[in-house]
This record gives structure tokens, C-alpha cells and sequence, in this order.
């Protein structure tokens, strides 16, 4: 009998295919169980829920917590150059400024009530004004002043009846304190300030200081030639 050699390729071809698909599947088989030694099922029994909360508990026992002092004093040694143990600097306590302390500007210079000049006193209709000290204080002259009633009658005033004029006639601006609406005739002192802005007294020497009553405004007083340059 004689074979056709048409179906013997064909029958070669299969046999062929046959041996390659045996050799890929058990290849294959091969691979797949070495990539999967490492991976197990899960264990879900109840027995070793114990063991792995002992586990989990013993894993945050080891974590241990920097102190954040620490952390900065070694970035800051290692930013500096120091390597990882250097030891933080002590800061340095600030040397005094002897020269500052030694020297007072003008704003803050004192003029003391025992200067020559004060008190300056005025005196009318038994209503005394008495001009006490002119200090300069934080950029500001404050003129402290007493006013007494030695008469029979109270008297009453404005801060804003009072003006005041420096010796080229010009009218300041001023801020009066503690100055009182009603003044007595006990006879006792009563003590207010006058406040006015260091920057308006620059070409001034003196000052002249004037006060009426209200609303009569019959009192005339006057204090003229306060000293204000030092």
C-alpha cells in the first residue's frame, strides 16, 4: 500500500503540534508553582487571632518616639557641619549697651520741678494757679500744674477754655489731664497735666498759659514765660 505523502506531512504537522503543547503546558505548570511557593492561604482559624494581636502589640512596643529637641539639634548640627553628635551651642546672654544706657535722648530728658523758674504762680479772685514742672515724656511736654479755691464759692471748668501760646504767638494744640470740672473751697490742691507734641516746640522757648472759669469765664489767669528749652 502506498502512502500518499500529503497526509504524511499532515500526520508529522500533528504530531509535531502535539509534542510542542505538551512541552508549553508543563512548562508552564512549572513556572506557576515556583511564583507561587511563597504565597499561602490565609489563616482564619480562631486559635491564632491571639498570636497575631500578641504580634501586633509587640511590633508597637518596638517603635520607639524621638523627642522633637533632639530632632532639631541634629539638623541643625548636620546643616551646620558638625556631623551627627554635636552638641547644641549655648546662646549667648547679650552684652548690656553701656553706651545706651549711659546716654539719654531728649525726648526722654527730665526737667526737675527744683529747676530755676518753677513753680510759676498766678492768682485771681482767690482761685490760685500754680505752674509745677515742664518734663518731656515719651516725644511730649507735660506741664504739671496745681489749682487751688480759697474762696468761698465753687468753681467750675472747661479744658477747653484753656489756651496756650508759644512766644511767637502761635496757639498750640494741647491735651489736658486730671484737670478738674469742679474745684471746691476746701483750699486743697488739686493737680492736672498739660500734654503737647515734642515736634511743635522745636524753635520754642517759652510758653504762656491762660484759664477762665465757666461760664462766667471772670477769672483771668495767666502764667506767662514757661520754660521749655533744656
Amino acid at each position: 500500500m502506498k502512502i500518499n505523502s500529503t497526509v504524511a506531512l499532515s500526520l508529522l504537522l500533528l504530531v509535531l503540534m502535539a509534542i510542542a503543547g505538551y512541552v508549553s503546558a508543563v512548562w508552564g505548570f512549572s513556572i506557576g508553582s515556583e511564583a507561587l511557593e511563597s504565597v499561602t492561604q490565609p489563616d482564619t482559624r480562631p486559635v491564632n487571632k491571639g498570636k497575631i494581636a500578641q504580634r501586633a502589640s509587640q511590633q508597637q512596643r518596638a517603635v520607639v518616639m524621638l523627642k522633637e529637641q533632639d530632632i532639631l539639634t541634629n539638623v541643625r548640627a548636620r546643616i551646620e557641619g558638625k556631623g551627627k553628635n554635636a552638641k547644641p551651642e549655648k546662646p549667648q546672654s547679650p552684652k548690656p549697651d553701656t553706651q545706651s544706657s549711659n546716654t539719654t535722648p531728649k525726648a526722654q530728658l527730665v526737667v526737675d520741678a527744683s529747676q530755676p523758674g518753677f513753680p510759676i504762680v498766678n492768682r485771681d479772685r482767690d482761685v490760685v494757679l500754680e505752674v509745677l514742672s515742664a518734663q518731656y515724656v515719651g516725644g511730649t511736654l507735660q506741664i504739671k500744674l496745681n489749682l487751688k479755691n480759697e474762696g468761698d464759692r465753687t468753681v467750675r471748668f472747661l479744658s477747653s477754655f484753656m489756651d496756650i501760646t508759644d512766644n511767637h504767638g502761635r496757639a498750640l494744640t494741647v491735651n489736658a489731664e486730671d484737670l478738674p470740672e469742679k474745684l471746691a473751697p476746701d483750699g486743697k490742691p488739686v493737680s492736672g497735666v498739660v500734654s503737647i507734641p515734642a515736634t511743635a516746640l522745636d524753635d520754642v522757648e517759652n510758653l504762656s498759659l491762660r484759664l477762665t472759669d465757666y461760664p462766667q469765664q471772670q477769672l483771668k489767669l495767666q502764667v506767662s514765660e514757661i520754660p521749655v528749652k533744656i
